[in-house]
């Protein structure tokens, strides 16, 4: 961890030029050490050499859907690497490894990020909405670990307003140094202060942040949980197979990480597009040696901000997955969450409705979820179906489901937007 630590802060304090000759070499050096020593890989690519970047292929999850033994480098075995598996939230989920001096930066990198905003690790004391699992021993292990990582889990399987308000006080009688968890949960406790009218930060003077991660953050949730719980909401992108890939720095960017890290973002024909036009984030870990992730479709469709530099990148939009669209009788294509920003601006004006989320059923059916104190009156399902006759297409069908509370995945988080075609 120490060296770790010691590599990053010289990596961030490199020049301009530096950094460029630094991406380049771990690119050229993480490429020549799979294609000699992965058979996974070299497989891949049909050949040990390669003439240009842009002929490497791009590697997708369905291509790691196959025993980790068989992606593992040579001398690296379950034993000698760190191992976990994706949420699987893309619908392809699948295990990995890092080698552990990858896994270290992982670290250092989360450890310098969250320092921007005064969060030690070692010493701060963390409120986390997050999944945990039920089975009594994997229950009682990870929250031996939270103990040990200073940390409190709230479990968000429930959360309804009986137990919003044992987490309201825990608050009081906690001093949480930050927030950090799913956003849909991290909402839904701020719509519950809301409605009690109280600011977290008079009953927990000590919070200095809360970071959100995950699920996607909108403007009007980010300005609610900024209202109510009186402090900086700064919002993250991750995925547990690589490391933080974008984290909002303190003049409010979503700085992309280039230390451990190259991003691209591509076309339908793998191909880089240019800075301030959307395509898929395809992303290089630099380090890993254990498992290649080399030109590595997350699956995400995104914007690198126009001023991006390489040392620099900054996430202008992430857009959402490349699976989560919808096909519209018109033939006309459209990102599912279209319809939750539509929905979304119009369900929630009376505050009535805590969540909700959109299934495609049939080409041309949609059933809308929700969770409120009261079903959505005719006036309310009339300007839903206004606002997307305007935004998208008329002549569309609407199912709307009122239930106790949503499904989440296995780990607690809210997909919003699920195509069943």
């Amino acid at each position: 961890m120490k060296e770790a630590k010691a590599e990053l802060r010289k990596i961030v304090a490199f020049s301009e030029k530096e950094h460029q000759v630094f991406v380049q070499n771990k690119k050229l050096e993480i490429v020549h050490f799979h294609l000699q020593n992965n058979a996974f890989y070299k497989d891949l690519v049909g050949s040990e050499n390669y003439e240009n970047w842009e002929d490497l292929p791009v590697l997708n999850k369905k291509n790691l859907q196959k025993p980790l033994l068989e992606r593992l480098s040579k001398g690296y075995f379950v034993k000698n690497s760190y191992v976990n598996k994706t949420s699987g939230s893309s619908g392809t989920p699948f295990i990995f490894a890092k080698d552990k001096y990858c896994h270290a930066l992982t670290w250092a990198s989360n450890m310098y990020r969250f320092g921007w905003y005064g969060i030690d690790f070692n010493t701060s004391y963390q409120a986390r909405f997050y999944g945990i699992p039920m089975d009594f021993i994997s229950n009682k292990k990870e929250r031996f670990k939270d103990f040990l990582s200073h940390r409190f889990r709230f479990s968000i399987f429930d959360l309804s307003d009986d137990v919003l308000e044992k987490i309201l006080k825990k608050f009081q009688n906690e001093k949480f140094d930050y927030i950090n968890g799913y956003t849909s949960s991290i909402v839904l406790f701020a719509k519950f202060l809301q409605k009690k009218n109280i600011v977290l930060t008079s009953i927990c003077p000590s919070l200095k942040v809360c970071m959100v991660t995950s699920e996607m953050l909108f403007d009007d949730d980010k300005m609610l949980l900024e209202k109510q719980f009186g402090i900086p909401i700064v919002n993250e992108y991750g995925a547990s197979e690589l490391d933080l890939i974008a984290f909002q720095n303190t003049e409010g960017e979503w700085q992309v990480n280039s230390e451990t890290l190259f991003v691209e973002i591509l076309d339908e024909n793998n191909k880089a597009v240019a800075n301030g036009t959307s395509g898929r984030i395809v992303i290089t870990s630099l380090f890993n040696k254990a498992h290649p992730f080399i030109r590595y479709d997350l699956g995400d469709i995104g914007i690198l901000d126009e001023k991006s530099t390489l040392q620099k990148p900054i996430l202008k939009k992430l857009i959402g997955r490349t699976n989560d669209v919808a096909v519209l009788p018109s033939g006309k294509k459209s990102p599912g969450l279209t319809f939750y920003y539509v929905t979304k601006s119009i369900i929630e004006d009376d505050g009535n409705v805590k969540e909700f989320v959109i299934k495609q059923t049939k080409i041309d059916c949609f059933e809308i979820e929700y969770v409120s104190e009261a079903e959505l009156n005719l006036e309310q399902i009339k300007k839903i179906k206004k606002a997307i006759e305007l935004y998208l297409e008329p002549h569309l069908n609407f199912i709307f489901i009122r239930k106790n509370s949503l499904e989440r995945r296995n780990r607690g988080k809210l997909k919003q937007f699920k195509s069943m075609l």
